[in-house]
C-alpha cells in the first residue's frame, strides 16, 4: 500500500464544498499547512454548495450594517432598496420555531452569533455578496426585503460561491486532490485520528495529517441509507444536490465511536419540477417555490397542505415531504391569471398544463373533473375578504375548509389556468455526529476524539423537521471557519 504524507500536511480537509473550503482557508490563515481531498472529479467539484442558491441567512441590525459588504448593482442602486432589519433574537426565534423547539441551544447560539462575523470575514477574503432580488417585493420604485426573507447571496449563486472559494483557495497554494474517496479513519494506539485510508485512481492510499476535518456531507445521495433512516419511499426520491454525498464521513466517524446526534429521520425536502433529473437536479432550474400563491392538489384532487402557512423561506424545506406522501409522489400547483405574474423565474423552464376552464384542466391532468370543480369552487367560497399583499404575511385566508390557507388566499377564477407538476427533492439530511462548540467530534464517553472535527452537513443538532432558508450555507461557513482555527491550534499545541 502506498503511503502519501502530502509533504507532512498539518490539517487535512475531506470534502470541497463551502464548509470544507472555508475550513481550509481558516486553517491556512492560522498558519498551518493544509490539503484537501475531494471525492468528485474536478468538473463536478463543489459539493451540495454548487447546487444551492448561494443565499446566506445572518442577523443584522439594519441595512447600514451590511451595506459595505455588498456589491451595488448599477441596475439596482441602494437608493431603490429597503431591507428590513433581522435582529439576532428574531433569527434565534425563527430557528426554534421552525425546528419545533428541538434545535440544540448551543449550536443555535453559535449559528446566530457568528453569522454576520463569518459573512464579513468571507467578504474580507474576497467573496462578493449581492442582494438576492428573487426574495424582494417591488412596491413602486422600491425593492423591499421583509425581515427574515434573506436578502444576501453570493455573486453567481451556489456555483458562483464555490467558484470564488476555489479561486481563493488555489491562489493560497492549498493543494486539492480530486477523485479521492475516503473510506476509513486512521487512528493511533491512543485513539487520536491522524489521517484517512482512501481509494484513488492509483489504488488504495493513506493520507496522513496531524488533524482531520470531515466536510463530506450527509447521506442524501445514498438510497439505502435514505430508506433505512428516513423511511419507506425515500429511496425513490429525487436528489437535488451532488451524487457524492453518500454518508461516507458519517460511517467512518461512527465506526470509531462518534456519537450520532440530531434528527436522523429528517431532511431538507423541497418542492421541485416533477420532470427534474433523478440526481443532481439543478436547483436554479427546477425549484418550484411560488406555491404560496397557488392552490396545490394531489392526483386525487385533494388539497393536503396550507400553501400560505408562511413565507416560502420558512416552509419549502418541509413541503416536499408532504408531497412525497401523496399518490405517485406528485402534486399540482394551480395558478390563474391573477397569480401567474408572481411566479419565480425558474417556472419559465417547465411545461405547464394550460386550460381555459376547470373541466379542460381536469381532462389535461387526467383528473376527476367534477371533483376538481367542486373543490375549487369550495376553495373560492372559503376565501375571506382582505387586501392581498405578496410582500408580507397578509392574513388573507380561507375559513371552513381543510386545510385552511392562512395567507395569500385569492379565488381561482380567472382563466386561463396553469398547472405545474411538482414532486419532492431531497437536498441534505439533518442527522449527523455530535460536536462540541469547537466542532470537535464527540465520542460515546462524551469526550472529543483527538484530531477529528466535523463541519457543515455532517453536524447533527442544528435542524429538526424543517429549517429557515439560507441557514445551511451559513452553518457550513461558521463550522468550517471554527474548525479550521481549532484544528490549527491543535496542531501547534502538539
Amino acid at each position: 500500500m502506498a503511503v502519501v504524507s502530502i509533504n507532512e500536511t498539518d490539517v487535512l480537509i475531506v470534502g470541497a464544498g463551502n464548509a470544507g473550503l472555508v475550513a481550509a482557508l481558516a486553517a491556512h490563515e492560522a498558519g498551518t499547512k493544509v490539503a484537501i481531498i475531494e471525492r468528485a472529479p474536478v468538473e463536478r467539484r463543489g459539493g451540495n454548495s454548487g447546487f444551492s442558491g448561494g443565499i446566506f441567512r445572518f442577523a443584522f441590525r439594519n441595512f447600514d450594517e451590511i451595506r459595505s459588504l455588498l456589491a451595488e448593482s448599477p441596475t439596482l442602486p441602494f437608493t431603490k432598496v429597503e431591507v428590513e432589519p433581522y435582529p439576532a433574537g428574531t433569527f434565534h426565534n425563527d430557528l426554534m420555531r421552525v425546528t419545533e423547539g428541538l434545535a440544540d441551544q448551543t449550536l443555535t447560539k453559535l449559528l446566530v452569533e457568528e453569522s454576520l462575523p463569518t459573512v464579513s470575514w468571507m467578504a474580507s477574503r474576497g467573496l462578493v455578496w449581492e442582494l438576492h432580488v428573487t426574495h424582494a417585493s417591488k412596491r413602486g420604485e422600491k425593492f423591499i426585503w421583509r425581515s427574515g426573507v434573506v436578502p444576501v447571496m453570493a455573486r453567481g449563486g451556489g456555483r458562483g460561491l464555490v467558484d470564488m472559494l476555489f479561486d481563493i483557495v488555489e491562489r493560497t497554494g492549498i493543494p486539492i486532490y480530486y477523485g479521492v474517496r475516503a473510506g476509513r479513519l486512521l487512528t493511533d494506539s491512543g485513539g487520536a485520528v491522524h489521517g484517512v485510508s482512501a481509494q484513488t485512481h492509483e489504488g488504495r492510499t493513506e493520507f496522513r495529517a496531524k488533524a482531520l476535518i470531515l466536510a463530506c456531507g450527509g447521506f442524501e445521495a445514498n438510497p439505502e441509507m435514505r430508506a433505512r433512516y428516513l423511511g419507506p419511499g425515500w429511496d425513490l426520491v429525487k436528489v437535488r444536490g451532488t451524487r457524492y454525498n453518500t454518508g461516507d464521513g458519517l460511517s467512518m466517524s461512527l465506526e470509531i465511536g462518534a456519537v450520532p446526534f440530531g434528527h436522523w429521520s429528517g431532511c431538507h425536502a423541497s418542492v421541485i419540477d416533477a420532470e427534474a433529473a433523478d440526481v443532481e437536479a439543478e436547483s436554479t432550474d427546477t425549484t418550484r417555490y411560488s406555491y404560496p400563491f397557488s392552490v396545490m392538489v394531489n392526483r386525487e384532487v385533494q388539497r393536503f397542505v396550507d400553501e400560505g402557512e408562511d413565507f416560502q423561506v420558512y416552509t419549502y424545506a418541509k413541503i416536499g415531504r408532504r408531497i412525497l406522501e401523496q399518490p405517485a409522489c406528485i402534486a399540482y400547483q394551480i395558478f390563474d391569471q391573477k397569480t401567474l405574474p408572481l411566479l419565480r423565474s425558474p417556472y419559465q423552464n417547465s411545461r405547464p398544463v394550460v386550460a381555459q376552464s376547470v373541466d379542460e384542466l381536469a381532462d389535461e391532468l387526467e383528473m376527476d373533473g367534477e371533483r376538481l370543480k367542486r373543490n375549487i369552487e369550495g376553495f373560492n367560497r372559503a376565501v375571506q375578504e382582505g387586501e392581498f399583499d405578496s410582500s408580507r404575511r397578509d392574513g388573507k385566508r380561507t375559513r371552513g375548509i381543510t386545510p385552511d390557507k392562512s395567507n395569500w388566499a385569492v379565488a381561482l377564477d380567472s382563466p386561463p389556468f396553469c398547472a405545474y407538476a411538482v414532486t419532492c427533492g431531497i437536498t441534505f439530511t439533518y442527522g449527523g455526529v455530535r460536536v462540541d462548540p469547537q466542532c470537535r467530534v464527540v465520542s460515546e464517553d462524551d469526550r472529543p476524539i483527538p484530531g477529528l472535527w466535523a463541519i457543515g452537513e455532517m453536524v447533527g443538532g442544528f435542524f429538526y423537521h424543517n429549517y429557515p432558508s439560507g441557514s445551511g450555507l451559513t452553518r457550513g461557513s461558521i463550522t468550517g471557519r471554527r474548525a479550521g482555527i481549532a484544528a490549527a491550534r491543535y496542531v501547534k499545541g502538539r
